[in-house]
């Protein structure tokens, strides 16, 4: 079989796709985003074309993707060959993600995963790929146990049940804290409501995103697309307790699903390929991704034991109060053409050094202004520039810096602000 072409995408913001490699500081960057459960033989032979054509680094992005690293324009299109042939089920067009144990959560009260399905095959349809900006996403939450509240997306559907109504909340532009609130539509008009919408935000061109139509316009355009699917009567806002990944869960059949952490979101695919044998070893059937970790599913009850510590001796995370759950950081110099520092290298010091601090305190190390590994506000962001790094505080990449500090002098500047802020806290 001849291999076939390597396409790069020209197109501002593209997604590094296995037909449309990107060129970063250490070869080409593939990325992959399953849409359902990888089976271990499937997962392992990835990890092994990761080792072949690649540089055997495998990362776990924030939104769940596969990302393989240091490929060259002649092993990318044997890479994108073998892995066509895993048949995995991967998204292609405009991004719907589901909850990472759709299907397979008793917790969930809309099909999460069906309905994002739906989603993409008829936007697909609608040709909304090739007219919308390439980062544009939805997110379906069917009311699981592991929410989608941190991933920023475009569109959110959230499945919400009160009173006996079972309703799909629609918001726009942020993640579960601060997206903008629409109101609620039937789980039959779910799909509807979203093609509307992605249509609306199409008709704003190439590169229009909602939050940017939502600070223009407002919301009254955006609500108006939607209007004759919103029920009479909006289900009252509700919150849940987010579950960290990190964790045991109960499936449907009776089996375990266990989270995984891959420190900074990165990891070794021959070590990859062990955690996989621990797993088959352990009963488990297949592997999905969530954010910069790995559910294991299908566990036998008696096997979970040894496989964490398994896991836990190779080196990943296995507690969900692991400080470098805490860190998210990019990259970084020399493996991004971009980064100005090497973020993951300060990741790891900072992580070292962190002092006990409250639930919810975030650092993001991100390599140059673009914030590609989070694009959410942290409670410190450290921005690589030609002249240190830039320390931002409640904030993201695009905020204002308020002060400047070197490489070598971070990891202990980011200790005295985490622990003055926590001092601050305490007095109010």
């Amino acid at each position: 079989m001849t291999a076939r072409a390597v396409f790069f995408s020209r197109r501002r913001g593209a997604c590094p796709g296995l037909s449309a490699p990107m060129q970063t500081g250490d070869g080409l960057l593939v990325r992959l985003q399953p849409t359902g459960i990888i089976s271990l033989a499937a997962f392992i032979a990835l990890c092994a074309g990761a080792r072949r054509d690649g540089n055997g680094i495998v990362e776990v992005t924030g939104r769940s993707s596969i990302q393989i690293r240091g490929l060259s324009v002649e092993s990318a299109p044997r890479f994108a060959d073998s892995v066509a042939s895993l048949a995995i089920a991967a998204m292609d067009g405009v991004s719907v993600l589901a909850n990472p144990l759709a299907g397979l959560d008793p917790a969930e009260i809309v099909d999460a995963g069906a309905l994002a399905a739906d989603i993409r095959r008829t936007a697909a349809g609608a040709g909304l790929g090739a007219r919308l900006a390439p980062k544009v996403s939805v997110t379906v939450d069917g009311g699981s146990t592991l929410t989608l509240d941190d991933v920023v997306a475009d569109v959110r559907l959230r499945a919400e049940c009160v009173d006996g109504a079972v309703g799909l909340r629609v918001s726009l532009g942020g993640d579960g804290a601060n997206a903008t609130q629409l109101g609620t539509v039937a789980p039959a008009d779910g799909v509807e409501a979203v093609i509307r919408l992605l249509e609306m935000i199409a008709q704003h061109g190439h590169a229009a995103r909602a939050r940017d139509i939502l600070a223009t316009r407002g919301t009254a355009s955006l609500r108006s697309a939607i209007a004759g699917l919103l029920t009479a009567a909006a289900l009252p806002s509700t919150t849940r307790e987010a579950s960290a990944v990190i964790n045991t869960y109960r499936l449907c059949d009776g089996s375990l699903a266990c989270g995984i952490g891959l420190p900074f979101g990165h990891a070794d695919a021959a070590i990859l390929e062990r955690l996989a044998a621990s797993a088959a070893t352990a009963g488990a059937t297949g592997i999905c991704t969530a954010g910069r970790a790995l559910l294991i599913v299908g566990l036998a009850e008696r096997a979970m034991p040894e496989f964490v510590r398994d896991a836990e001796r190779l080196g990943f995370i296995v507690d969900a109060g692991d400080p470098r759950r805490r860190v998210i950081a990019c990259s970084g110099a020399p493996i991004c053409a971009s980064g100005y520092v090497a973020t993951r290298a300060l990741a790891q010091a900072i992580a070292d050094g962190a002092a006990p601090s409250p639930h919810g305190t975030l650092i993001h190390v991100s390599g140059c202004a673009k914030g590609c590994a989070y694009s959410g506000k942290a409670t410190l962001t450290v921005v690589g520039t030609p002249a240190g790094c830039a320390l931002i505080a409640a904030g993201s990449v695009s905020d204002a810096p308020f002060a400047m500090v070197t490489a070598e002098d971070l990891p202990a500047a980011v200790t005295r602000y985490v622990r003055d802020s926590c001092r601050e806290d305490s007095h109010v």
